[in-house]
């Protein structure tokens, strides 16, 4: 079979540069980043229904390049509600942020009016929002980064912001760049950077080493007299520690704009970016006037960079149409570091973008493959819906028929289709877990949806399996399946991303229970029930939370019909249950009890018919 692969997104990353350009955009909010230059925390300015707001370039030094102990260490949840909690790694610990970055964003939330002016644009009750550009330059892009990862975390349905930067350090580590990507919110970011800025690049280096050069260059920036010898110095400790130190933890996250004099490419891949502004910074062996211009002078003065690439995306659009309008990924790395000013025979900076590209093919083989192999795993998937209604038609659930029937002809058959489906959900998630996949793959609906109608389908079958073969053991703490937890991981964590919507109400019954480890409940909690039986008192706890539980599940009509059949687990269970309590208080009654009853009776008219 052949696949159907989409064009790799960096290929066209030239294209890209010249569109935002020559759109007008990015002119507009350079000249909305130099007219907040003077300004103490912020600007807001609508034009043409969109708020631009833009973050001054120079704050407080002193402010910015902190001791990492006066801010949290830098935890985007510590001791502020302001991120989303999802702004957390692969592994569940939370993204670590630049901490002078953190407390200057902070300084702006708690000490002046942005969360008052911006409420207009952020309040999830209007009907219609207007779009927010966030603009900053150095360290005000860091400032409109962490503004804009605030908004994402409101999970606004009107309107979604959008981030320019200019020169802007690097902000966050590898588990900010995977919960940006997890959420796909990469395509909000544009970090545009030209050849010779060190300040973009300055973070590639850890912050301890570079502290003390870079306060002295920027105080040199700011009009402050340092003597040429002490700039010279500071500028080569600086350079000398970018290129030669060992890498940093923070990490680049969407698209980076790379500009030189010959024009601009876009480049996505976070492991390529990293690269390229090594391979772009300048050499240590660099003369004193090119280390100024290097250090200084572009980082300063990002307005004669967009008129050069200005310039140069028109002729360059006039000679890929005339000559390269089929290109090859070779012809298109060598455009794009043309345009980056590298030059096409650095092999260094080919075999980067190369093996972006490469990568980026290898992903979109991967999921492609699984699109197919998951399309046949749905004939599996319909063989076991059917084995279900089988079971049903035969007034035993198809969980209790498994578990209890073992030798059944047709038990065997949905036993060897859940050794295959588990079989194909455990490569997909190994996939995953070896970053065989795009970062975005387990936020993408049709896999969410894929994973979780599998998991409630099958789940009760390796539950029905589990205590089948080991009765005394216990499978949410023992038996689970890692497969489960991730594709159950997966659904939860997109649920979080709609928690502004109000969810719809159940009209119909589920014809799957919801919870797919509803019946390691119901195993757990008749084992419960029989420790309290014999004196164990502190089972009652358990078993009271579990019928509470189930009652909200009957009532949100999550649980399928088969739970009540007369003779299924559950109401065995229930059956004890009731009669235990009765036999505490001959009173005793719950709404549980009422909507079993109900449920029954709808079961008894639905047999007699």
């Amino acid at each position: 079979m052949e696949l159907d692969l989409p064009t790799p997104r960096f290929t066209v990353g030239q294209e890209i540069a010249n569109f935002l350009v020559s759109c007008g955009l990015l002119p507009k909010v350079r000249e909305e980043s130099f007219c907040a230059s003077n300004v103490e925390s912020f600007t807001l300015n609508e034009y043409e229904d969109v708020a631009y707001v833009t973050f001054p370039s120079f704050p407080s030094i002193d402010d910015f390049i902190l001791n990492e102990s006066r801010c949290g260490e830098g935890n985007m949840h510590t001791d502020h509600k302001f991120f989303s909690d999802f702004l957390k790694g692969n592994d569940d610990e939370p993204a670590f942020i630049l901490p002078g970055a953190l407390n200057l964003f902070l300084h702006i939330m708690e000490k002046t009016d942005f969360q008052a002016k911006l409420q207009i644009y952020t309040d999830s009750k209007q009907r219609k929002l207007k779009p927010i550009i966030f603009v900053g330059h150095s360290i005000g892009g860091a400032i409109a980064t962490l503004a804009t990862l605030w908004v994402l975390g409101k999970r606004l349905r009107q309107s979604s912001p959008f981030c320019i930067t200019f020169g802007c350090p690097l902000v966050g580590d590898e588990r900010l760049v995977e919960a940006v990507g997890r959420e796909n919110w990469g395509g909000n970011f544009c970090h545009v950077v030209s050849k010779h800025d060190i300040v973009p690049r300055m973070l590639l280096a850890p912050i301890e080493s570079i502290a003390k050069p870079f306060t002295t260059i920027c105080s040199y920036g700011q009009g402050i007299n340092v003597p040429d010898s002490l700039i010279q110095d500071a500028c080569r400790t600086l350079l000398n520690h970018v290129l030669v130190s060992p890498l940093g933890p923070y990490r680049p996250f969407g698209t980076y704009m790379l500009c030189s004099s010959n024009g601009a490419a876009c480049v996505e891949n976070a492991q390529t970016v990293l690269e390229m502004l090594r391979l772009t910074t300048p050499s240590q062996q660099t003369s004193f006037e090119e280390i100024v211009q290097a250090c200084l002078l572009e980082h300063r003065s990002y307005g004669p960079v967009l008129a050069d690439i200005m310039q140069n995306s028109v002729r360059r659009i006039s000679i890929m149409n005339s000559e390269y309008s089929e290109y090859s990924d070779e012809m298109g790395v060598a455009l794009q570091l043309e345009a980056i000013g590298v030059g096409s025979q650095n092999k260094s900076a080919r075999d980067a973008l190369q093996g972006a590209c490469k990568t980026e093919k290898e992903l979109n083989i991967n999921v492609n493959r699984l699109v197919f192999e998951l399309s046949e795993k749905q004939r599996t998937m319909a063989e076991l819906e059917w084995y279900k209604e089988c079971s049903e038609k035969d007034g035993m659930g198809y969980y209790d028929a498994f578990k209890i029937l073992p030798n059944k002809k047709d038990v065997g058959g949905a036993d060897l289709r859940r050794m295959k489906l588990a079989s194909f959900w455990d490569y997909v998630i190994e996939m995953w877990e070896s970053h065989e996949l795009p970062s975005d793959f387990q936020s993408q609906n049709k896999w969410i949806n894929a994973g979780n109608t599998y998991r409630r389908l099958v789940e009760p079958l390796d539950i029905a399996h589990h205590y089948r073969t080991n009765r005394n053991g216990n499978y949410l703490s023992d038996g689970r399946p890692n497969r489960y937890k991730v594709l159950q991981k997966w659904l939860e964590e997109k649920d979080k991303t709609r928690s502004s919507r109000v969810p719809k109400r159940r009209t119909k019954r589920a014809s799957l229970t919801q919870e797919s480890c509803f019946w390691a409940y119901v195993e757990e909690a008749r084992k419960d029930l029989e420790s309290l039986k014999q004196g164990q008192l502190q089972k009652l706890q358990n078993l009271e939370k579990f019928e509470e539980d189930v009652t909200k599940m009957e009532k949100d009509l999550t649980i399928s019909s088969d739970v009540f059949f007369p003779d299924s687990t559950f109401m065995m269970w229930w059956k004890e249950w009731e009669e235990y309590k009765k036999n505490q208080s001959p009173e005793w009654n719950s709404r549980l009890c009422e909507m079993i009853w109900k449920k029954m009776g709808e079961l008894n008219l639905r047999g007699s018919d």
